[in-house]
């Protein structure tokens, strides 16, 4: 599927997609964020079993396009609305597909790039990498899912400061607050990401979408909620293929062949 704003790679089985608007540092436009909709889309379509979202020139994707809202005037918000029903539907194929998906931050991840990294599974950002909140800034709020990945990654407290001071954090601050996973060399970021995405698809991918689904919905649940749906994921997990490979390579002491299935 053609894309005009990103790059598009399955090398196999992991889905490579590349922010490419690289004159202005990656910025969302409602083009950018119907492409990166399709594309997440395409994940699943194309059976990849891990993703690196990443971007093209010096930044990861320095927020919402400014500069087209500013065109837009008193009309915006419409121009915003139209941008976020399609990051919304990216946000949310991200967290959801069983895919580990991986966030590959170079230079600055502002705004709905910060808030597009938080969604993503782990996020590998190198030396250079910034993240700033950005939005109050411009007097807006934050969105894509910012308010709702921050705080589980930072806790209430650090994303209020983030959000409210607009503090700038380098990278090895992020890993110190826990919203980088990994602080690498710049020259080394995309062979690392490459080299963990290799590594999770060769994994059982129906058990780390299973984890995936289990820890959001652990926040909004009681104990007896999260237990019962603890135990309905393992049963299933125990009889699918890649549970049986996983629990007879165990007892016979040897690796695991996971198919992600």
């Amino acid at each position: 599927m053609p894309y005009s704003t990103l790059r598009f790679e399955m090398r196999g089985s992991v889905a490579h997609i590349t922010l490419d608007r690289p004159d202005t540092l990656n910025a969302l436009s409602a083009q950018m964020a119907g492409d990166l909709a399709g594309a997440v889309e395409e994940c699943g379509q194309q059976g990849a079993r891990a993703v690196i979202l990443t971007g093209a020139g010096k930044a990861f994707c320095a927020g919402g396009d400014l500069h087209g809202f500013a065109a837009a005037g008193r009309d915006a918000g419409v121009e915003i609305k139209q941008v976020l029903g399609r990051l919304h539907a990216a946000v949310t194929g991200i967290a959801t597909m069983d895919a580990p998906v991986i966030a590959a931050v170079n230079g600055v991840a502002a705004g709905a790039g910060l808030s597009l990294a938080c969604a993503c599974d782990l996020v590998l950002a190198a030396e250079s990498a910034r993240f700033t909140v950005a939005y109050t800034r411009a007097g807006l709020t934050p969105d894509g899912s910012g308010t709702y990945f921050l705080p589980r990654r930072v806790g209430l407290g650090r994303a209020l400061e983030l959000a409210i001071t607009n503090r700038i954090l380098s990278a090895r601050e992020a890993l110190d607050w826990g919203l980088a996973t990994r602080v690498v060399p710049d020259a080394d970021l995309m062979g690392e990401a490459d080299s963990l995405a290799r590594q999770l698809a060769e994994g059982p991918s129906r058990a780390f979408g299973g984890a995936k689904r289990l820890i959001h919905l652990g926040w909004g649940a009681t104990l007896e909620e999260q237990l019962a749906r603890e135990a309905e994921s393992i049963t299933q997990m125990a009889g699918s293929d890649d549970g049986q490979e996983g629990i007879h390579a165990f007892v016979e002491k040897r690796p695991p062949h996971f198919t992600g299935r």
